[in-house]
C-alpha cells in the first residue's frame, strides 16, 4: 500500500489532465462530424445495435476501453516495459509480417485485422513498441561514440517495421517512423545526419518543382564557385566533392523514375495535387479543397456547434478521422483551431519536460520518442488538412475517430507516465 501511495502522488497529473481534455474535445468533434439532424439527440431511445451505427457512440466505447488500458498501464510494474521491450518487438514484427496475408483489402490496404466487430491496425501499435525497443537498445549504447555497428543495429530496429508497413500499402503510417530521428538526435546522433536528410528532402522537392536542367546548372555552378574561392577543396577534397555532386545530380534526374515507377498512381496524384491544387479538384484534390473551404468558412469564432455546413452535409470525406481538424475549424473558427494547436504544443512541452527529468537513458529516450511521434502526427495531419502536406492517412492524436488510433496514443503516453512515476526510485537505485 505505501508504494502505491507514492506511485499515485508521483503520477504527472498535468499531463493526465491535458490528455483528458484533448480526448473530450476529440469526442465532441467526432460527434459534430458524424451528426445527423434527423437522428435523435445523443441516440435517445435507440437500441445498442442501432447506436453502434454512429461513430460518436463507438468512440465512447473506445474511450471507455482506453480508461481500462490506462489503469492496467499504471498498475503494471514499470520495469516490465524495459524487460519485455524486445519480446514485444518480436511479436509485433511477426504480426506485421502475417497481416498482409490474412487481412482483407480495405481502401486498397491490407493492414487491418478484424476480430469480430473490432478492427485493429497493427501499424498503429508498432510505433510505441518500436519506441520501447529502441529505447531499450539505446540504454546500453552511446551514440556519441559513433559506433557504426550500434548505429546499424539501431537503424535496423527502426526501419524494419516501416518496411513491413509499406508492404501492407500503408505508406503514411510508415512515414511516422522518421520521427525517431529527433529522439536519436537528443541522445547524441550526429547533426550531420539530420542535415543530409533535410538537404536530400529539399533537393527532391526542388526536382519536382523546378526544371531539371536548371538544377543541374545551379549545382554545377555552386561546385565551380567553391573550387574557385577555396582552392584547398579542389586540391584535397576533389574526389569527395565530385561524389557529392554526382549523388545530387543523380537524385535530381532520378526523381522522375522514382515518381513514375515506384510510387503508386494514387500517391503520384496526391503529390501532383499538393504541387498544383487545381490539377484534380473533383478527384484526389477534393478532400483538401473541401477541407480548406470548411476551415476558411469558420472565420474567427466559427459557425457554432453542429452548424457547420461542410461537415453536416458530408462534403469532406473522412471528416471523422483524418480530416477531423476541418470540423474544428468550421464550427469553432480560428479561436478553436488555435486552441487545439496550443493544447498540442503544451502537451509536447510537458512530455519533453517529463522526458528530461528521467534518471535513466531508457526513460528519457522513450519520452523523446513519444514527443516526436505525437509531433509528427500533429504537423502532418494539420498540414494535409490545409494543403501544406500530401494526404497520407495520418490521424490527429486523441481527436480522430478510431479505436486503434486512440488506444495506441493512450498506451504510448501512459507508458511514459508509468515510467515517470517511478523516477525517484530509479534515483535511489
Amino acid at each position: 500500500m505505501p508504494s502505491q501511495v507514492r506511485y499515485n502522488r508521483s503520477l504527472d497529473w498535468v499531463t493526465v489532465g491535458l490528455y483528458a481534455l484533448m480526448v473530450l474535445l476529440g469526442w465532441v468533434s467526432v460527434y459534430a462530424a458524424s451528426y445527423s439532424p434527423d437522428a435523435p439527440p445523443l441516440g435517445a431511445g435507440l437500441s445498442f445495435s442501432e447506436l453502434m451505427a454512429f461513430n460518436w457512440f463507438k468512440q465512447v466505447l473506445w474511450i471507455g476501453t482506453a480508461v481500462v488500458l490506462i489503469v492496467v498501464l499504471v498498475v503494471v510494474d514499470y520495469k516490465a516495459y524495459d524487460t519485455f521491450a524486445f519480446v514485444l518487438y518480436g511479436i509485433m514484427i511477426a504480426l506485421l509480417i502475417i497481416t498482409p496475408f490474412i487481412a482483407r483489402p480495405i481502401a486498397g490496404s491490407r493492414s487491418w485485422l478484424e476480430l469480430g466487430p473490432v478492427r485493429l491496425q497493427p501499424a498503429e501499435f508498432a510505433k510505441f513498441i518500436t519506441a520501447l525497443a529502441v529505447s531499450r537498445y539505446m540504454a546500453g549504447i552511446n551514440l556519441r561514440q559513433q559506433n557504426w555497428r550500434d548505429q546499424l543495429v539501431l537503424a535496423g530496429l527502426t526501419l524494419l517495421p516501416p518496411a513491413l508497413i509499406i508492404a501492407a500499402n500503408e505508406t503514411g503510417q510508415a512515414l511516422v517512423f522518421a520521427a525517431f530521428l529527433l529522439a536519436y538526435f537528443r541522445e547524441g546522433m550526429s547533426p550531420l545526419i539530420l542535415i543530409i536528410l533535410a538537404a536530400a528532402a529539399v533537393i527532391l522537392i526542388l526536382a519536382l518543382l523546378v526544371p531539371k536542367i536548371w538544377l543541374f546548372g545551379a549545382f554545377t555552378v555552386v561546385l565551380a564557385l567553391v573550387f574557385v574561392f577555396n582552392p584547398k577543396v579542389f586540391r584535397h577534397h576533389l574526389p569527395l566533392s565530385l561524389s557529392v555532386w554526382a549523388v545530387v545530380i543523380g537524385m535530381v534526374f532520378g526523381v522522375d523514375f522514382f515518381f513514375n515507377n515506384v510510387l503508386q498512381p494514387h500517391q503520384r496524384k496526391r503529390i501532383e495535387v499538393l504541387i498544383n491544387p487545381s490539377a484534380d479538384p473533383l478527384g484526389v484534390g477534393w478532400n483538401v479543397t473541401q477541407s480548406k473551404i470548411a476551415i476558411g468558412s469558420g472565420g474567427l469564432v466559427g459557425k457554432g456547434f453542429l452548424e457547420g455546413t461542410q461537415t453536416k452535409f458530408d462534403f469532406v470525406p473522412e471528416q471523422s478521422t483524418d480530416f477531423i481538424f476541418c470540423t474544428v475549424g468550421e464550427e469553432w473558427g480560428w479561436l478553436g483551431t488555435a486552441t487545439v494547436i496550443i493544447l498540442f504544443m503544451t502537451l509536447l512541452a510537458r512530455i519533453v519536460f517529463v522526458a528530461e527529468r528521467q534518471k535513466s537513458v531508457f526513460g528519457r529516450t522513450y519520452g523523446y520518442c513519444v514527443a516526436s511521434i505525437i509531433f509528427f502526427h500533429f504537423c502532418i495531419n494539420i498540414g494535409m488538412t490545409i494543403g501544406l502536406a500530401p494526404v497520407v492517412g495520418i490521424p490527429l492524436p486523441f481527436f480522430s475517430y478510431g479505436g486503434s488510433s486512440l488506444w495506441s496514443f493512450t498506451v504510448l503516453l501512459f507508458i511514459l507516465l508509468a515510467i515517470d512515476a517511478y523516477r525517484k526510485q530509479d534515483l535511489v537505485r
